[in-house]
């Protein structure tokens, strides 16, 4: 049996149902793995002020927020990476232009380009966000991470102003119509990257779980990658293992199988 290190662990799809509950067998997953000296992230493309509260809950502290922008070891930042302020500047620009919202992510708020939308608030009720203001170009040196709201599959493209940016649809029932920016070279993956080098960790002796295509490098990072069952069916090809729904327990199953849990 491998001798595990640490798991990274998604949100929204992976511990989190729809109503924003999570099953209690995740949650002893979670303390059966930090029992036998595994290290926990959660791992989100949520700003880090949004969880504080489920992290408490779940009793952990290390994390990879932001997509991979920031991630913080027991209270240490390991990984700040801000976007550039053209690029920022750019998609405000393009946004404006064809009728869509964008909310922008600090290490403090969440920057919306309209508080006035109905797809601002279904985004602001889905996910629960608090700490939400109207963005103004003062922050813009200051972001994280961005989620692009009101675009279809086809309007995409219009934000492919730089190769190395790429954009993942958000995997929430009603926000099909939402795309996370991803960097090339800043996202989950690049993240347990750092994070499994800085603690001297194999990449074998990792353990990773997500559902959607914002996960699929940190899946292709670490040893055993599990799709949930619940997934983007295009996640699979870059996890070697597949386990049950969000809603069945997928968390606990997963690592049953790997004996990481009894």
């Amino acid at each position: 049996m491998t001798d595990y290190k640490a798991l990274f662990l998604d949100i929204d799809g992976t511990i989190l149902k729809l109503d924003h509950t999570y099953e209690e067998s995740t949650k002893n997953a979670i303390l059966q793995a930090q029992s036998k000296g595994i290290q926990v992230f959660l791992a989100t493309g949520r700003p880090l002020h949004e969880i504080s509260d489920l992290a408490e809950e779940l009793n952990v502290d290390s994390f990879i927020g932001y997509n991979g922008a920031l991630a913080k070891y027991h209270g240490e930042t390991i990984v700040d990476e801000p976007m550039s302020c053209d690029i920022v500047l750019g998609f405000i620009e393009i946004a404006k232009k064809h009728g869509h919202e964008i909310v922008l992510y600090t290490s403090e708020k969440n920057y919306f380009t309209s508080m006035d939308s109905p797809h601002v608030d279904l985004f602001i009720e889905k996910f629960q966000t608090k700490y939400n203001e109207l963005f103004t170009t003062d922050v813009a040196d200051q972001i994280l991470g961005a989620t692009l709201i009101n675009l279809k599959p086809e309007e995409v493209e219009l934000y492919e102003i730089d190769s190395s940016y790429h954009f993942s649809q958000v995997n929430v029932d009603g926000l099909r119509h939402c795309y996370d920016v991803i960097r090339d070279t800043v996202n989950k993956g690049e993240a347990v990257k750092k994070v499994l080098q800085i603690m001297e960790i194999q990449k074998e002796a990792a353990i990773a779980f997500g559902d959607g295509m914002n996960d699929m490098e940190m899946l292709s990072a670490v040893g055993e990658g599990f799709a949930m069952g619940n997934a983007n069916p295009n996640l699979f090809a870059y996890g070697n293992r597949k386990t049950t729904a969000v809603t069945d327990s997928g968390v606990y199953n997963g690592l049953k199988t790997i004996r990481v849990v009894d």
